[in-house]
């Protein structure tokens, strides 16, 4: 069977500034750029020899002459209409990039993206640089008491990055985990055992009636959406993600931030796209964190690239950094609590 080859996607406009926010969107959801330019810079060397899945097309300048030779040379299908570009960083702006990433995922489908899990599956347990040990004061904590609710939200390359984040944390954190993973349903189950198999935190794919727990790691299904019972109960809704990913880290973020508030928080690891961007204000203004994996730290660092554009991330460290960072904030909860 031969392998799917990643669309390839040209970009056209006469606008500068809309050329690079489409390219951007094109390539942070981990399509390829095939082709990226003015119309007046379109020779027929390149129309004729782009070999593209679609093209992106916007004018701010009727130009008939130039869109009739597009149409005329070219068998790939054009998308036109896509909206001026906000300003990145505004609150519109993820919302515009995922419309444009909808449209070309039903155009060409979903981009080509591979997680290798069995690599993890053969890998050594790290020395972790760092030992991390569980604060006095958390060691009294109510175990059936939720303290914190954290969401882990990772893509492309995000699996090895949570995993080294789980290593370094010790046992017992009063902190229940939800992980929003971009990957193929089939591959959940196996994921669920690579994350803590040098760890040993319980870790399941969440179903209805399970309960988020301290100490312990659900994996949000790809199949259906999820919520939360005001106990940490899941509750299973029986209907796919909204939007285009799936499961969806917009949702999961808002879902936990409307039920746990200032006990709630997310850290956006490696990834390809934006998805989550849009809920991050929404768990600031409720009172959580946003924390993010640093650029350099990750395989691909689009998604927490666009979680720091909205000036919500507070913190930026690597998977162990983070762990670090995370014990030192559970320590001073409980003591400000205690």
């Amino acid at each position: 069977m031969q392998e799917r080859r990643n669309p390839r996607i040209g970009v056209v406009s006469d606008s500068n500034l809309q050329r690079l926010a489409l390219a951007q969107t094109v390539k942070g959801h981990g399509y390829e750029l095939s082709l990226n330019t003015s119309p007046d810079r379109l020779d027929e060397t390149a129309l004729h020899t782009a070999e593209l899945d679609v093209w992106l097309v916007d004018m701010q300048e009727e130009d008939e002459v130039f869109l009739d030779r597009l149409l005329d040379n070219s068998a790939a299908p054009i998308l036109f209409g896509l909206e001026e570009a906000p300003p990145p960083g505004s609150r519109s702006y993820p919302r515009w990039e995922r419309r444009v990433f909808i449209k070309i995922k039903e155009t060409v489908g979903e981009p080509v993206l591979e997680e290798h899990l069995e690599v993890l599956e053969r890998a050594e347990p790290r020395q972790a640089s760092v030992v991390l040990e569980l604060p006095e004061e958390c060691a009294t904590r109510n175990p059936d008491e939720l303290d914190l609710v954290c969401v882990l939200a990772a893509s492309l390359g995000g699996p090895a990055a949570v995993k080294e984040f789980l290593d370094c944390l010790p046992k017992g954190m009063p902190v229940a985990f939800v992980l929003a993973q971009h990957i193929d349903e089939r591959m959940q189950d196996t994921l669920s055992h690579v994350l803590v198999r040098h760890n040993g935190m319980p870790c399941k794919v969440a179903a209805q009636g399970d309960h988020l727990r301290n100490g312990e790691l659900l994996i949000a299904p790809v199949g259906s959406e999820i919520d939360f019972g005001s106990d940490g109960e899941v509750l299973m809704r029986n209907i796919k993600w909204d939007g285009p990913y799936s499961p969806s880290m917009d949702q999961i973020i808002a879902n936990v931030a409307r039920r746990f508030g200032e006990n709630s928080g997310a850290l956006i690891f490696s990834g390809m796209g934006g998805d989550g961007s849009i809920s991050g204000p929404i768990m600031q203004e409720s009172g959580g964190f946003i924390w993010a994996q640093t650029a350099e730290s990750c395989a691909c660092a689009s998604q927490p690239d666009s979680m720091r554009a909205t000036g919500v991330v507070t913190f930026n460290g690597t998977p162990t950094e983070l762990a670090a960072h995370l014990v030192e904030h559970v320590r001073n909860r409980v003591c400000a609590i205690a």
